[in-house]
């Protein structure tokens, strides 16, 4: 009888851990359908050249918002000193609190800024691993620095 017993527990401890196990899969799955049209928007996308000759001294503010999701929204704030990139920071966003965060590889988005502000041009790599990220980020850098150029 005690046996009985036993096998009788060890089916309801099995049939919950696969119920647990399905329930986890389930929402995996649905979690990678339902962001898939952002992470394809952001393959997508394009990051216009802005001429870095030609930008104003200032302060600038700029976002990215994603138009099938919110996941990778952001905003910076991009300051222009003697005509050049100087610095960039996040404002908005998961990673706004956490620029100097990594993100992979070894590498935070402070990384990929300086590599901006270095080369002084949008046409930077992206962060093998992170690209989507980079992207919406470099984007984010675009529009503020589009309010900078002189026309």
């Amino acid at each position: 009888m005690q046996n009985v017993k036993k096998r009788g527990r060890k089916s309801r401890v099995w049939i919950v851990i696969l119920s647990i196990a399905g329930v986890v899969t389930l929402g995996a799955v649905a979690a990678v359908v339902l962001t898939a049209p952002g992470r394809r928007e952001l393959q997508n996308m394009v990051i216009d050249n802005v001429d870095f000759k030609k930008l104003r001294d200032g302060v600038y503010t700029g976002a990215y918002r994603g138009t099938k999701d919110s996941f990778r929204n952001a905003a910076v704030k991009v300051t222009v000193n003697s005509g050049a990139v100087s610095k960039i920071k996040v404002t908005e966003g998961a990673l706004a609190d956490k620029q100097t965060t990594e993100i992979r590889n070894g590498l935070s988005l402070n990384d990929l800024f300086d590599e901006v502000i270095e080369s002084q041009s949008l046409q930077v790599d992206a962060i093998s691993g992170a690209t989507l990220t980079s992207k919406a980020h470099l984007k984010a850098v675009e529009n503020a620095l589009k309010q900078a150029e002189l026309k």
